[in-house]
């Protein structure tokens, strides 16, 4: 995931599209908010087509992480 970063001096940590502040949370939201690819490129200029499907890939890929309980307390 070339164009997810994250930088503890960027946004405070949270994932950005790479070489932007625009934070994948960002984008989800949009998209879940019923935003359009196009309206987010509008809305984000700098922001392509390949950058929101990356944001996508990311969601996916941390929709399959697994928790595992390592004790109790």
């Amino acid at each position: 995931m070339e164009r997810v970063t994250s930088k503890p001096d960027v946004c405070g940590g949270r994932p950005c599209i790479r070489d932007t502040r625009i934070e994948i949370a960002v984008i989800l939201d949009g998209l879940a908010e019923g935003m359009s690819e196009p309206d987010l490129m509008d809305h984000y200029p700098q922001l392509t087509r390949d950058d929101i499907h990356a944001c996508l890939a990311y969601a996916a890929d941390l929709a399959h992480e697994s928790v595992w309980k390592t004790g109790t307390l």
